[in-house]
């Protein structure tokens, strides 16, 4: 194949949607080397400095991962998540299940989670806002990463009122059956309701090394605020890689 010089795509472009559509018409998999820069140079009749430029527009999409010492990689595709408001269903934690641990294993899919941190902090200023206390009042908070697969996906932050969680098992490693919501439920909140925001952006530094994210790869943020009555009972924050999940919702239609 050669580059049509009439075409308006740059020669580094024309490579890589050439090599893109063969990654997604199968004819190079999941884990199949790309072809080396000198096989891209002799296939395309084109300097090496294009053929790098076209590589590296496939590793900007995400689609492709270099492996030092060993070459170009088309990349594995992770397992892709669907997060449903039915994951809040109190059948699910009655079973034993926390939501998100409801949700993948109904998938067929392997996960566990990592705990990051178990402490009190001073409360975020939005945080503290739901709460409807004092910015910098200390609140409780459990910090954690969930793995799918061997895929890191999520990083969870869940902050509670001190006077909520005392003497619950929401301030152990190990909440036990159904999690921290079925233990809010037993000390008498009843949960009614959940309040979801979610803004797509960049993942910072820290992120994408947590989440092992490729670069060019976005997060979803999303905020989550679970009620008992009209009373905000947690503030959830969670760091989403946002090539890992689908968000799929369905409610009634308002009149």
């Amino acid at each position: 194949m050669s580059i049509n010089p009439t075409d308006p795509r740059s020669p580094s472009r024309q490579i890589a949607d050439s090599l893109r559509d063969r990654i997604t018409s199968g004819e190079l998999a999941p884990g199949a080397a790309l072809p080396s820069e000198r096989e891209i140079v002799a296939e395309f009749g084109i300097a090496p400095q294009t053929a790098r430029q076209a590589v590296s527009l496939l590793k900007a999409e995400g689609l492709v991962v270099g492996v030092r010492g060993k070459g170009v990689f088309v990349r594995e595709k992770p397992p892709i998540i669907r997060v449903g408001s039915d994951r809040f269903a109190r059948h699910r934690r009655d079973s034993g299940k926390a939501a998100f641990q409801a949700e993948v294993e109904s998938a067929g899919l392997q996960w566990r989670q990592e705990m990051l941190e178990l402490t009190e902090v001073q409360a975020p200023k939005w945080v503290a806002e739901w709460f409807g206390i004092e910015p910098g009042a200390l609140v409780f908070v459990r910090r954690r990463r969930t793995w799918i697969e061997n895929y890191p996906t999520q990083l969870a932050d869940s902050y509670f009122r001190l006077a909520d969680v005392e003497g619950t098992a929401i301030r152990e490693e190990n909440t036990g059956p159904g999690g921290s919501y079925k233990r809010l439920e037993e000390k008498g909140y009843r949960l009614t309701k959940f309040r979801e925001e979610i803004e797509a952006r960049m993942p910072t530094p820290e992120e994408s090394a947590a989440l092992r994210l490729v670069p060019g790869t976005p997060v979803a943020e999303l905020h989550r605020i679970a009620f008992a009555g009209e009373t905000p009972v947690e503030v959830f924050k969670s760091v989403m890689a946002a090539d890992r999940h689908v968000f799929a919702y369905e409610f009634p239609a308002p009149e």
